[in-house]
């Protein structure tokens, strides 16, 4: 069964059991302590706490997600950064009875899994939560065979929450046995204590009946609710008999446009990994870059970098001289395009990105390279007749020299602990990583004034042209998303009483039409003299009232937010700002653009002035 089919056949049933279909959210969460979406209820979080679901009691979901927690087990037959989680929901509605039911009923008769095939495992119970035997009773009363009925701990058969702080609770998960054969343990051949390959873990059946605090605290939920997740990936190579995610239809095309690429002898289990690691990152790139997020050196813009830049460099261990992440990236759009729109329209964007990169990198990694084998070859030293090489020590001058490749030719520190293990040398991986995370807290604090100035406002000297012109950045910014599309998001900012520098995320030069109309839209709200509105409030308040918010964890609880209103009193613009701005828009002047240029790979930058008028 193809995963088209599988995809909309999972939909249709729970829709048919009285669930609300609901399309996929973001893969940016609004919620602040999160930086992707890593699960199908993070966009449902609201409705498990009390809020009222506007979706009703019951909803299914095929949701994009991302996830880095398992990146360096990428590369074996069933880990993804990008992939599409299943699942169903409910708030109140149904709970484990009928969720447990439901899934069997799914795999069984919908997919034709054969019954034998499928194992349980439950919350065994601790010292906090006692033993799930409600969950085993039910399996039981399923007719499932205690011999396929385990139960586990806290780590595997424990979830939540997402974030900090949210409902959690015990799990069923449902596996397949995938060869019906032990292996050399025999009878201890099981999901919860053998790791040979013979089963897969397909479906994980949450029930939220805790919510825990930031302290770790957990408090019985009056509202208890059901959560479930199942890898659309997993789901595909099972029902389609192949023998891992990378050989399903999404992913089996990917691998047979690098396959054909090689040209390195590499020993057949490396030259899997890299050959896998290559087509889950470049379609996580894909994804990324179609929300608006480009390669930086900060969060969500450093994820991305890394996963780009990873799949490069395995490329290039594949092929030294051949660039292909482009032509896996249409593939990936070719795949996609039909459920997932948004990756076809943005597809200019993101094959400009990623070859930009390709290409940024492909320089700053050759220079970086050299650096690191000068640092890291020892010189050899004479002692009377003797010639001695002595071996390399990682001291702190030698940390320093990592962090300044990093810093000058963003080879990320895995890549360099890569290349410390490709030479055999001994080394202390905690060491060097706390020596790294000192060295980033120093350059955060240097650097963290001109963010805020960037970023924040203009502080207690703006004049009030500066002012002005600041203010002009926030309706430039709304206009660029009207001209240009809702992917422009702000990279930056800079304000002198003559000008004001506004850097934005595109991929492609503005067209002197775009930048016209620009020019008008803004023009025109400057003559409606349209009033600024300052209201204070939570973060997750700014975001859920519409408010454009960039570098989410560095702002406080308590957030301004500004909005031009438009003379319906409907905001115009909406920003998380620190001002200071006019009180209207009428005060501005004539707004003129000068220049628009390139800023770095995917970013273009605007001067602009403001004359009398």
């Amino acid at each position: 069964m193809d995963s088209f089919t599988l995809r909309k056949k999972f939909l249709d049933f729970f829709e048919k059991q009285g669930h609300v279909i609901v399309a996929s959210s973001s893969l940016l969460p609004t919620d602040p302590s999160v930086l992707f979406t890593t699960a199908g209820m993070q966009q449902f979080k609201p409705y498990y706490l009390g809020e009222e679901s506007p979706f009703g009691r019951n909803t299914v979901s095929c949701q994009k997600c991302f996830r880095t927690s398992d990146i360096e087990e990428v590369g074996d037959r069933r880990h993804l950064t990008f992939f599409e989680m299943l699942g169903n929901f409910s708030f109140g509605g149904y709970f484990k009875k009928e969720a447990i039911e439901m899934a069997l009923e799914f795999f069984v008769s919908e997919c034709g899994f054969p019954f034998e095939r499928l194992y349980f495992t439950y919350f065994q119970g601790d010292r906090e939560v006692p033993e799930d035997t409600d969950s085993k009773n039910i399996c039981l009363r399923l007719g499932v065979p205690e011999s396929r009925i385990f139960g586990s701990n806290r780590k595997d058969n424990f979830w939540g929450p997402t974030g900090e702080e949210g409902s959690c609770g015990p799990t069923v998960e449902i596996y397949y046995d995938l060869t019906g054969i032990p292996c050399a343990n025999g009878k201890n051949c099981t999901p919860v204590s053998c790791d040979c390959g013979r089963f897969i873990e397909l479906w994980n059946l949450v029930f939220n009946e805790f919510f825990q605090d930031k302290n770790k605290k957990l408090t019985p939920l009056k509202l208890k609710g059901v959560d479930t997740g199942m890898g659309l990936e997993r789901l595909a190579f099972v029902s389609q008999g192949k023998g891992n995610v990378f050989e399903s239809d999404l992913s089996a095309p990917l691998m047979k446009i690098i396959q054909h690429q090689e040209q390195n002898d590499l020993a057949p289990g490396e030259k899997e990994r890299l050959e896998r690691i290559i087509a889950d990152h470049t379609k996580g790139a894909v994804f990324l870059i179609s929300e608006g997020i480009l390669p930086s050196n900060v969060e969500r813009g450093y994820i991305l970098r890394r996963i780009i830049r990873r799949a490069i460099r395995y490329g290039k261990l594949i092929n030294p001289s051949k660039n292909f992440l482009v032509s896996l990236a249409q593939k990936t759009i070719e795949i996609y395009r039909d459920v997932y729109p948004e990756v076809k329209s943005k597809e200019t964007d993101i094959l400009a990105v990623i070859q930009n990169e390709e290409e940024k990198f492909e320089k700053a990694l050759d220079m970086g390279q050299k650096k690191l084998d000068f640092a890291l070859t020892p010189s050899v030293q004479k002692v009377g007749d003797l010639e001695i090489t002595p071996g390399i020590i990682i001291t702190e001058n030698l940390i320093d020299l990592f962090f300044n490749i990093y810093q000058s030719f963003a080879m990320p520190l895995d890549m360099i602990f890569e290349e410390l293990d490709r030479r055999g040398l001994d080394y202390n991986k905690e060491k060097i990583q706390k020596g790294f995370e000192e060295r980033f807290k120093k350059h955060q604090e240097i650097s963290r004034a001109g963010a805020e100035k960037k970023f924040g406002g203009l502080g207690k000297d703006a004049t009030s042209e500066m002012i002005k012109l600041h203010t002009a950045t926030h309706l430039l910014h709304q206009a660029l998303r009207m001209v240009l599309g809702e992917h422009v998001r702000q990279m930056g900012s800079d304000i002198t009483p003559q000008r004001l520098r506004f850097d934005f995320s595109h991929s492609l030069k503005m067209t002197d039409p775009e930048i016209k109309q620009v020019e008008e839209i803004v023009n025109k709200k400057i003559k409606e003299d349209l009033a600024m509105e300052r209201k204070k409030m939570s973060y997750q308040e700014a975001v859920k009232a519409g408010a454009l918010a960039f570098f989410s964890q560095r702002y406080p609880e308590k957030v301004s937010v500004y909005s031009v209103l438009e003379l319906s009193g409907k905001p115009f613009s909406r920003e998380i700002c620190a001002g200071p701005h006019v009180k209207r828009t009428g005060e501005l002047g004539e707004f003129k653009i000068e220049k628009e240029e390139s800023s770095g790979a995917g970013v273009r930058r605007v001067r602009a002035v403001l004359k009398p008028r």
